[in-house]
């Protein structure tokens, strides 16, 4: 079941942030709840498919603040389905794109993980005020420079010193590769070796990718999840029994699992496409756990203070776990998603379907775990021996 923006405590329940609350209305429509980081009214926002530019178009609906609580979620829908037929009909004029931020916002707009990225590093540089029809090579090697120099802050206190870090090549290519398609949404590639070339600036650094290594086996992981304390233990625990990247994890909201069938959507995660997995019967037991008496918008796992797992929120309880249960330094949550695939590998579930339960590729899976299953092969073809 998804998110049901027409009930007033469903929506008093959904944490502040810059990405609309979505809930689909139809088929390619949908409408969008932003609460208030302060008090006072949150503002709605319509999504719709536009056929003719393969891309969604977004409108701000307002507050509806004139109306009582009860009554704003009709308000809004009346006007996200009509701005709907709007876009299909062909109604709504093109939207003109002249900047690389204005290019950057319409690419986040339908692309939440980007969205952060373009905050950090895009807009508040030169280059975003940049108009594309002036957009050149030299100008993207210039912020590619600024970019592979800036470090990388590892913490994100409040108060106390910061920790950075020499931003790693692999870091480098995730953070082009988001600008990258920003604007090949709206710009031709150029001829090859001149300044019209503007693709050939974001190149990314080959074999950047460093071969996962680092693994907990069962006794481990099973260790480390007796170490771990409060409500951190139901997140860790649910790293340990799918092989789903922590972020993932952290933004499932209580109603994405569906107890009755022991099926979980997944709508947040790298690809940005909504799935959905059957569970196996521990997790479900858990995810059933974790949903009981919250509303489907609720996060299913959080934190003390009832908001939902962050990147900066989950480091401190694993790290401190991992020193307690004696562990490897370098152990993080993303370790728990390496060592749930690694054994998926060995056990000989197709990569196909390991791909499509952690959503990645094929290709990724034989990059990073191709010698498992050479090993695997080699004693597939041992019992053909005569």
């Amino acid at each position: 079941m998804g998110l049901d923006l027409s009930r007033v405590k469903s929506r008093e329940m959904l944490a502040s942030r810059r990405e609309p609350h979505w809930q689909r209305l139809r088929p390619k429509c949908f409408l969008g709840y932003r609460p208030s980081a302060r008090e006072g009214a949150g503002t709605w926002v319509a999504r719709a498919y536009d056929e003719d530019n393969s891309a969604y178009r977004l409108k701000a609906l307002g507050d509806f603040g004139s109306l009582p609580l009860r009554d704003r979620f009709a308000a809004a829908k009346k006007e996200a389905e009509a701005f709907a037929d709007l876009v299909e009909a062909g109604g709504v004029p093109k939207e003109i794109v002249e900047t690389v931020a204005e290019a950057c916002r319409r690419y986040a707009a339908v692309n939440t993980e980007a969205a952060g990225r373009f905050e950090r590093l895009v807009y508040s540089d030169s280059i975003a005020k940049l108009k594309l029809s002036k957009l050149r090579r030299h100008h993207l090697q210039e912020w590619r420079k600024g970019l592979e120099s800036k470090p990388a802050q590892v913490t994100r206190r409040k108060k106390g010193n910061q920790l950075f870090r020499i931003r790693a090549p692999a870091t480098v290519n995730r953070e082009m590769a988001v600008l990258r398609a920003a604007l090949n949404k709206v710009l031709p590639p150029g001829t090859p070796q001149t300044e019209s070339a503007w693709h050939e600036a974001l190149k990314p650094i080959r074999n950047a990718d460093r071969q996962r290594t680092l693994y907990l086996d069962k006794s481990q992981r099973r260790t480390l999840l007796e170490a771990v304390d409060g409500p951190a233990k139901a997140f860790v625990n649910a790293l340990c029994l799918l092989p789903l990247r922590p972020g993932a994890v952290a933004s499932l909201a209580a109603g994405d699992f569906d107890r009755r069938t022991s099926e979980l959507t997944i709508g947040k995660d790298k690809t940005g496409k909504p799935r959905r997995i059957l569970v196996p019967a521990k997790a479900a037991e858990l995810f059933a756990a974790q949903a009981k008496g919250k509303l489907p918008g609720a996060p299913l796992f959080a934190q003390s203070n009832g908001k939902a797992w962050g990147r900066w929120s989950w480091k401190v309880p694993i790290a401190n776990a991992v020193r307690k249960a004696q562990l490897p330094s370098g152990t993080t949550a993303y370790t728990l998603r390496h060592s749930t695939i690694t054994d998926l590998v060995n056990g000989g579930l197709p990569l196909l379907t390991i791909a499509q339960i952690s959503d990645t590729s094929v290709e990724m899976i034989e990059r990073h775990y191709g010698h498992l299953c050479r090993h695997a092969a080699a004693e597939a073809l041992a019992t053909l021996a005569l």
